[in-house]
């Protein structure tokens, strides 16, 4: 790709399933590029740190110097492409923090492709949060992520109007399942040999998901 890419997962309530996208992202980003580099702003566990410990690297946006730390990494066009799992705690902070350093330009002028998946939800504070970043986000650089295991069949008008990435819900034992820390999609992808399995069907259509979004990226930026 000719523009380097940023993932930020984000949302502003818990519980909505966000570092499980954070984890799925970075293990397919893995298996197609051979690399990645993760950054979890989390407090609490499991974390994406405890799922992926050798490509994700602990930030945060408490002060000046845990921002500097965390932004130097993240507009630098190196080809190696980035995901953070924002943790709802750090939320406000660190788009206060893009909008005052003015991040998005910032990237655009280093060809550097920031990417911002808002986990949606259907409290106020999801819809309030969304809002304020369409005034400070540009549209195609904004996708909401559906995930039905948090929404089922509800989809607020709200975070309807851009792109929206639709990730089915998993039945309770396979939740479970894959909530374990030794558990890797890839690795499940490459050990089972059934294909047609409920598991496995859900792996490769979410890697599907993702696989279509970075040709999207590859269009913008060329």
């Amino acid at each position: 790709m000719s523009a380097t890419p940023v993932y930020v997962i984000c949302s502003p309530t818990p519980q909505v399933g966000k570092t499980l996208i954070a984890r799925l992202l970075s293990e397919f980003l893995l298996l197609k590029n051979g690399k990645v580099l993760s950054f979890d702003i989390n407090l609490r566990e499991p974390s994406l740190l405890d799922y992926l410990p050798n490509i994700t690297e602990t930030a945060d946006v408490i002060d000046t110097y845990g921002k500097m730390r965390l932004m130097d990494p993240l507009i630098v066009n190196d080809g190696l492409a980035k995901v953070i799992d924002l943790g709802f705690h750090a939320f406000d902070e660190f788009f206060k923090m893009c909008e005052e350093i003015g991040f998005m330009k910032e990237a655009l002028r280093r060809r550097v492709a920031p990417v911002i998946l808002f986990v949606a939800d259907t409290n106020r504070v999801s819809a309030r949060s969304y809002e304020m970043l369409r005034r400070h986000i540009p549209p195609r650089a904004l996708i909401t992520v559906h995930n039905e295991f948090v929404l089922r069949s509800q989809s607020p008008e709200a975070l309807d109007l851009g792109r929206v990435l639709h990730f089915s819900a998993l039945p309770v034992f396979l939740k479970i399942y894959i909530n374990r820390l030794s558990f890797s999609f890839t690795g499940y992808l490459r050990q089972e040999r059934d294909s047609s399995s409920e598991l496995h069907q859900w792996i490769r259509r979410n890697y599907t998901i993702f696989r279509d979004l970075e040709l999207s990226l590859m269009e913008r930026s060329s």
